[in-house]
């Protein structure tokens, strides 16, 4: 290829194109290009593009391709969407700035241009770290980010970078550390300073989040950026006028903008405002048709119904050429809900099953790894561990734990609970899940463990500090009733951490009917996490794992955790109310009956569901997609699935 020789390079790639390899077709794209056979390239960018939406070497090549084409429309938006994959890819930039100057667009031209220049000025080293964290590799992105850092220690770019990575990996306390520095650093440093704010939202510290973007807004009254900034984290805060109010703000400068209205009907939302919810993504898709997220978020409202103008609207934005993959997972995810709704199940499974391919070409998700983690629980969580750490931790009795498979009815147990005078409702909160990661590098000793090993080293005294300091992170979110719960499904995985920082603590397991659960994490798109859903045997194998770790649990710590049985709430409310407050040491209080009179902002996307009445219309919907389910029956197995 750098010969000029493009026939030649084919015939060598032949044989990688046959086998479907993703880099051997993008290569053939390109030489293809050359050759100027632009329906062969453009043959095999598809291929590529199928595997991979996120491939941004790929995108900037469709961007080439549309340019010498004369498409200079779709090779903006080709260029444009290779630079959000991958903000290291400067011939993208040359390329829009090519074309936006010669149609005379100025101010998107200058804009460009301004990109460009801080991407030049950036150190060829940290050019390459950012295309690697484009393209995943995010270990050897962070060992390349830290030799830099070792010679430039306050380079306030190679910081932000590396609390990207950190971010990636789970290490939140660093990140916030790095980016606290880098801002203290530099102070005039918006993109520093945006992070920060940002990071300190992901580690839940909301009011401090609020704060530092109430600051930069106070700097830069004039920005846009750091105004809807402002009302995302007083979103995040609860506090939902000030961030209604500051979407409204937005909007009077960006009338138009697809994404602040979205956000307003985030808000509206999680506040209980149906309708004006609906308006706000009807305004949305009123100003941008293609915005993926708007038509997801009325179907997410679960209780919506499209009409046939919109289905047909989404199945024409659909075949948009160029759509991007977030947007095409969006509308698959909506189109899936819609044909649901209507009975049309093959097609309504065709677009769930496409939402979810797209969904998982994206991600990185290794069953195996998942696997392993959870056997490291079975094995360095045993009995012996928690008889000798007997009496340690915190013995505050403050938090109860709902944990399980998502879509389980975890959100419905919260609310019940939640409805007691005694007890406050919370969200799905990520301090266990982050102290789980900042404990696989924790060095005891001399030496690093890793987690959970690290939990059969720690003494009593970190075991007791461990468990106060989760009281004090999540205090933010309690009302002032003396008990809270943290509803973080995936936290079942961490019971043993939980018993020893929190050994009064009180840990429910909501449990569903297999098929019934699996299914329902498969049609849902998860807002982050949650990767196993997007593909039926990584569904089935993840819960399986699942049930064989809560048995685990059952042997090794009796009586621990109390598992209720989403199935035996329908049937009996009462008699399950009854049952989980006896557990959890409380009175019975008629309140939880009417669980939906309670008002609170509600963040799952339940939210709909459960503000209203008990109703069994999801019980048996997996039946209706029984025909398409087998590789799902086949990794649940013969115990969790007779007959597969």
């Amino acid at each position: 290829m750098r010969a000029g020789n493009f026939a030649g390079a084919l015939s060598l790639l032949a044989s990688g194109i046959a086998h479907g390899s993703v880099e051997a077709l993008y290569l053939a794209a390109v030489c293809h290009r050359f050759l100027r056979a632009f329906d062969d390239a453009r043959s095999c960018l598809d291929r590529v593009l199928a595997a991979e939406p996120e491939h941004g070497h790929a995108l900037q090549e469709l961007g080439h391709l549309c340019r010498d084409r004369g498409e200079t429309d779709a090779a903006l938006h080709a260029y444009a969407e290779a630079c959000r994959v991958n903000p290291s890819l400067e011939a993208s930039l040359r390329g829009q700035l090519a074309i936006l100057e010669a149609r005379d667009e100025r101010a998107a031209a200058s804009a460009v241009a301004a990109q460009l220049e801080r991407l030049q000025a950036l150190p060829r080293p940290l050019v390459a770290v950012t295309d690697l964290l484009a393209r995943g590799r995010v270990l050897k992105a962070e060992t390349l980010c830290r030799r830099f850092l070792r010679e430039r220690p306050r380079h306030v770019e190679g910081m932000r970078l590396l609390a990207e990575i950190g971010v990636r990996l789970g290490a939140l306390e660093e990140s916030e550390f790095l980016l606290e520095s880098a801002a203290t650093f530099e102070p005039g440093n918006l993109p520093a300073r945006i992070d920060y704010v940002r990071v300190l939202g992901r580690r839940q510290k909301f009011a401090r989040a609020r704060e530092e973007a109430g600051r930069l807004l106070a700097e830069h009254p004039d920005n846009v950026q750091l105004r809807s900034l402002h009302a995302v984290e007083c979103l995040k805060a609860g506090a939902y006028e000030d961030a209604l109010a500051g979407f409204s703000a937005v909007l009077e400068q960006l009338p138009a903008d697809p994404v602040t209205h979205t956000s307003r009907g985030h808000a509206l939302k999680t506040c209980g405002a149906y309708d004006e919810a609906v308006g706000a993504y009807r305004a949305a898709l009123a100003s941008r048709e293609r915005h993926g997220e708007a038509w997801y978020s009325l179907a997410n409202l679960k209780t919506y119904r499209f009409d046939e103008g919109e289905v047909a609207a989404m199945a024409r934005v659909l075949e948009t050429p160029g759509l991007g993959a977030a947007d095409r997972v969006y509308l698959s995810f909506a189109l899936g809900k819609a044909f649901e709704d209507r009975k049309a199940y093959a097609r309504s499974f065709r677009h769930y099953a496409e939402g979810n391919r797209v969904k998982k070409a994206a991600g990185r998700y290794d069953a195996e790894v998942m696997t392993r983690e959870l056997a490291a629980q079975r094995e360095c969580c045993d009995r012996a561990l928690f008889e000798t750490r007997e009496g340690s931790g915190c013995g505050a009795p403050d938090p109860i734990f709902i944990v399980g498979m998502p879509r389980a009815g975890s959100t419905l147990l919260e609310q019940i609970l939640s409805s007691h005078s005694q007890i406050d409702g919370t969200q799905e909160l990520p301090n266990i899940l982050a102290l789980s990661q900042q404990l696989r590098r924790r060095e005891v000793a001399g030496a690093t463990p890793g987690y959970p090993g690290v939990l059969r080293v720690l003494d009593d005294a970190s075991l007791e500090a461990l468990g106060e300091r989760f009281l004090q992170e999540t205090q933010i979110h309690r009302q002032g009733a003396p008990r809270f719960i943290d509803k973080m499904p995936n936290n079942f995985r961490h019971i043993g951490l939980i018993h020893l920082i929190l050994p009064q603590a009180r840990i429910i397991d909501a449990r569903r009917e297999p098929m019934a659960c699996c299914f329902s994490n498969f049609k849902q798109l998860f807002a982050e996490g949650q990767e196993f859903s997007y593909d039926l045997g990584d569904t089935g194998r993840y819960y399986r794992e699942y049930v064989e770790l809560m048995d685990h649990w059952d042997a090794v710590l009796p009586g621990k955790v109390l598992r209720v049985q989403h199935e035996d709430l329908l049937d009996d409310l009462e008699g399950q109310v009854r049952r989980m407050l006896d557990f959890l040491g409380l009175a019975f209080e008629p309140a939880c009956l009417r669980y939906w009179e309670t008002e609170r902002a509600v963040r799952t996307p339940s939210s709909e569901q459960v503000r209203q009445p008990i109703f069994r219309s999801a019980q048996e919907q997996w039946h209706n997609y029984a025909p398409w389910l087998q590789p799902l029956r086949d990794a649940l197995g013969e115990r969790l699935a007779p007959g597969a």
